[in-house]
C-alpha cells in the first residue's frame, strides 16, 4: 500500500539526499543559504548594486577624477558596486576633500562640497558600518573625554565650508567585499583616472617578481676616506612600486626599496638656474642645507639639491619617438598590456605636429607596427595602439634592437630621440640576460638615443633588469601601477622625463675632517662611484630632465661627538701618518661639493663647486620643508628597510616632519604619502614586524 508524500517534503528528502550524494556541493548550498552580516536597513549586495551609468555613480567617479583620491575598490568606473563599496569609495573622496579644504578653502567647490554631503546622507548607514569596525580597533587607545571631544569637534564643524571628516578606511584593510572583488579582463575607454588597487599576488608560487640585493651604505671615517663619488639619480619607480605593495596591504621586500628613487618622487621648492656671474647656461641650480638629523640629534643632515631648468613649450626641439611595446604572453593582464596602452594615449594627446612617433611590438618575434608618424595624426596613432594584443614569448633584445634601429633611421639632429620601453621585464628569448642586454643598451647609448623605462604589473615583474637598462640607456624608470601615475609621468612630468638638459651628471663631496668625523650618504647604493671616475668623462652617469629636482642627504657625525654609531676601525699605517690634518684648512667650511656635467650634444663636462658652511652656531635654525619633507620620506624608506641606521625613528616622527614639511602640495603627491604612512603602520600594527 502506497501513500503520497506532501511534494514540500518530497523536496526535502530531495535535498538532503543530494547533499549527502554530493558533499562540496552541499557544502556550496549551505555557504550560500548562510545568513551575511549585512546591515538591517540593507538589503543583500547582489540586489543593492550601483551601475556605472547610475547618476551617483557617475557624480563621484567625475569627483575621483577631479581630486584624485585614493580608490580602494578595484575596477571602480567599469564595474557595478555594492552600496559597501561606494561608500568606501565616498569616504575615500570625503577624506581626500578635506585635505584640500585645510590648505585652501577655494580648491574643492561648493558644488563638489553639497555632492558629498547629499551622498553622504544617501549612504549614511553604509558610512556608519565602515566606521564602528575602526572604533572598536581606537576604542581601547581612546579614553571617554577623548572621545567626547572628537565628537564635539566634528559635531561643530561648518558644513558649508568643510565636510564633515569621516575615520579614514584604509584600502589594503577595509571590508572583505573590496578584497574579494574580481578584475576585469580588460580596460574600458574612459575609465576613471582614480588610484585602483592592484589585485595581489594570493599564490607565491606564481610570484616570480626580482629585485637586486640593496646593502645600506654604510658610514666612513674622514680620516681614511674622505671623498664620497656618486652619480645623480632620477628615476622614481621605488616609490610607486612601494604604494603597489601597501596598497594591496602588504609590505614591500626591503630591497624595493630604494630610498633615494622614493625622495625623488616628489618635487622640492629649490631655485631656478640663475643668470648671473656668467653661469646662464647653467642647466641647472645647487641648493644646500644642514640641520640636526631627525632620528639622532646628535648627528646632522646635510641636503644637496639639485634643480633642472624649465623649458616652455614654445622653446622644446622636436620628438622623434619609438614607443616599444612588449605585447608577449605575459602582459596579458589588466594591469600591463590595457593599462600600457591608456597610458601611451594620454602622451599622444600632448604631441605636437613636429613630434614624430613610431611603434614597435615584440613577443616571439619584434615587427614595426606603425612607421614614423607626425603627431598631427594621432587617430592614426592612436588606431594603431588600440591593435595591440599580447601573446607568446618575449623576444626583447631582438625589439631593443629594432626600436634603435627606427629611431636611428629617424634621427632629428637637434631634436630629442628617446625609445620609450613599455614591460613587466620578463624577457625569455634571444637576448636576455641582464648583461647580455647591458652591454645592446651602452652601445646605442652612444648614437645620441636616449631610453625611457615604464614598468608594468605584478607577479612577474623583473625590476632589477629594467633598472638596469635605463642606467645604462642615459634615460630614467618609472613604474607605472596606475593610470593617475602614468597621467604624472607621461604629462605633469612630460618635459622631465623627455627632455634632458644634463647628462653624466656626477657629484662628488669632501669631508673636512676638522668639522667631521664620519659620513653617510643616504640611498644611491647602486650609483655609487670610484673616486677617480668623476672626471672621467667616459664614465656614464645619470641625467636630468626638464624641471626634474634630484635631491641627495647625507648624515654626518660632528668631529668630538660621541655617537652611538659603531664607527669602523681601521690598523694605525705603519708608512703613512693617518688622521694627521693641516691646522684649520677649511676654515668654518664642512664640505665641498663639486659636480660634473655635460650638456646633451657635449662629450666634455663641466665642473660647479660649492662649499657648505657649518651651521653650528645657528641652533635655533627652522628647517626648510624642503628638508622636512625629504628627512620624513628618508624616515620611512629607513622604516620599510628596517635599517640599522634608523637610530630613533618611528611612524610618529615620519608622521611629524611630512605634515611639516607638506607645504603646497598642488597635486596632491604629498598629501597621498601622508596617507601611505598611516597605513603602513597599520600594516605594522597587524603583522608586528619592521619597527
Amino acid at each position: 500500500m502506497s501513500y503520497p508524500i506532501p511534494s514540500k517534503m518530497w523536496q526535502r528528502v530531495s535535498i538532503a539526499t543530494l547533499l549527502l550524494l554530493i558533499p562540496s556541493a552541499g557544502i556550496a548550498i549551505l555557504r550560500q543559504s548562510a545568513t551575511v552580516a549585512v546591515p538591517t536597513n540593507q538589503t543583500p549586495p547582489s540586489s543593492t548594486s550601483i551601475l556605472p551609468n547610475h547618476p551617483d555613480y557617475q557624480a563621484l567617479q567625475a569627483l575621483v577624477q577631479q581630486y584624485s583620491c585614493v580608490v580602494p575598490v578595484q575596477n571602480f568606473g567599469t564595474l557595478p558596486v555594492t552600496r559597501t563599496e561606494f561608500a568606501a569609495v565616498l569616504n575615500a573622496c570625503v577624506n581626500r576633500s578635506n585635505e584640500l579644504i585645510a590648505t585652501d578653502p577655494k580648491i574643492v567647490t561648493q558644488a563638489d562640497i553639497k555632492t558629498l554631503q547629499r551622498l553622504q546622507s544617501e549612504f549614511a548607514p553604509e558610512l556608519a558600518s565602515l566606521r564602528s569596525p575602526i572604533d572598536e580597533l581606537e576604542a581601547p587607545n581612546q579614553n571617554t573625554r577623548e572621545r567626547t571631544q572628537a565628537e564635539a569637534n566634528r559635531k561643530t564643524q561648518p558644513l558649508s565650508t568643510l565636510i564633515a571628516p569621516l575615520p579614514s578606511i584604509s584600502s589594503g584593510s577595509s571590508v572583505d567585499q573590496l578584497a574579494s572583488r574580481p578584475v576585469s579582463p580588460k580596460f574600458r575607454d574612459g575609465g576613471s583616472v582614480g588610484r585602483f588597487a592592484p589585485q595581489a599576488q594570493t599564490d607565491s608560487k606564481f610570484n616570480t617578481e626580482n629585485y637586486n640585493r640593496i646593502d645600506d651604505n654604510p658610514f666612513h671615517r674622514v680620516s681614511n676616506d674622505p671623498l664620497s663619488t656618486f652619480s645623480i639619480d632620477v628615476d622614481t619607480a621605488s616609490y610607486s612600486n612601494v604604494r603597489r605593495f601597501i596598497t594591496q596591504g602588504e609590505l614591500p621586500p626591503k630591497d624595493a626599496v630604494r630610498i633615494e628613487e622614493m625622495i625623488n618622487y616628489f618635487t622640492y621648492n629649490y631655485p631656478q638656474p640663475k643668470g648671473d656671474s656668467g653661469q646662464s647656461d647653467r642647466p641647472f641650480s645647487v641648493t644646500t642645507e644642514v640641520a640636526a638629523a631627525p632620528w639622532n640629534p646628535q648627528h646632522k643632515l646635510v641636503q644637496v639639491g639639485l634643480q633642472g631648468k624649465r623649458l616652455e613649450s614654445e622653446t622644446l626641439p622636436p620628438s622623434n619617438l619609438v614607443f616599444l611595446i612588449d605585447v608577449s604572453g605575459s602582459m596579458d593582464d589588466p594591469n600591463k598590456l590595457p593599462l600600457v596602452q591608456q597610458s601611451l594615449k594620454l602622451l599622444v594627446n600632448k604631441l605636437r605636429p613636429e613630434d614624430r612617433v613610431s611603434l614597435v611590438v615584440y613577443a616571439g618575434n619584434a615587427g614595426l607596427v606603425l612607421p614614423a608618424t607626425p603627431g598631427s595624426q594621432k587617430s592614426k596613432i592612436l588606431a594603431a595602439i588600440d591593435r595591440l594584443e599580447a601573446g607568446g614569448s618575449t623576444a626583447g633584445g631582438q625589439g631593443i634592437e629594432l626600436a634603435y634601429k627606427i629611431a636611428k633611421q629617424n634621427f632629428l639632429k637637434s631634436g630629442n630621440n628617446r625609445v620609450i620601453l613599455a614591460t613587466d621585464g620578463d624577457f625569455n628569448v634571444g637576448v636576455s640576460s641582464d648583461a647580455d642586454l647591458t652591454r645592446l643598451i651602452e652601445q646605442k647609448r652612444d648614437q645620441g638615443i636616449f631610453l625611457t623605462v615604464l614598468g608594468f604589473g605584478t607577479g612577474n615583474y623583473k625590476d632589477g633588469k629594467m633598472e638596469q637598462l635605463a642606467d645604462q640607456g642615459n634615460g630614467n624608470y618609472a613604474y607605472i601601477d596606475t593610470l593617475l601615475e602614468a597621467k604624472k609621468v607621461l604629462v605633469n612630468d612630460l618635459r622631465g622625463t623627455l627632455f634632458t638638459i644634463a647628462k653624466d651628471v656626477k657629484i662628488q663631496v669632501e669631508f673636512n675632517p676638522a668639522k667631521v668625523q664620519a659620513y653617510r650618504l643616504i640611498g644611491y647604493e647602486n650609483r655609487l662611484l670610484q673616486n677617480q671616475d668623476f672626471n672621467d668623462d667616459k664614465k656614464d652617469a645619470g641625467d636630468i630632465g626638464a624641471g626634474h629636482s634630484v635631491t641627495a642627504l647625507y648624515e654626518i657625525i660632528p668631529t668630538g661627538t660621541k655617537s652611538d654609531v659603531k664607527l669602523p676601525e681601521v690598523d694605525t699605517l705603519r708608512y703613512q701618518r693617518s688622521g694627521e690634518t693641516a691646522v684649520n684648512p677649511g676654515g668654518n667650511e664642512l664640505m665641498q661639493v663639486k659636480l660634473r656635467y655635460k650638456l646633451p650634444q657635449d662629450s666634455t663636462s663641466q665642473l660647479i663647486t660649492q662649499t657648505i658652511q657649518d651651521d653650528d652656531l645657528r641652533t635655533d635654525q627652522i628647517p626648510s620643508t624642503n628638508l622636512r619633507f625629504a628627512a620624513a620620506v628618508a624616515t620611512f624608506g629607513m622604516l620599510l628597510r628596517d635599517s640599522e641606521y634608523k637610530g630613533n625613528a618611528n611612524y610618529d616622527l615620519v608622521m611629524n616632519l611630512a605634515t611639516q614639511g607638506k607645504g603646497e602640495d598642488r597635486e596632491g603627491y604629498r598629501g597621498e604619502f601622508i596617507r601611505l604612512v598611516e597605513q603602513s603602520r597599520g600594516l605594522i600594527a597587524k603583522t608586528g614586524s619592521r619597527e
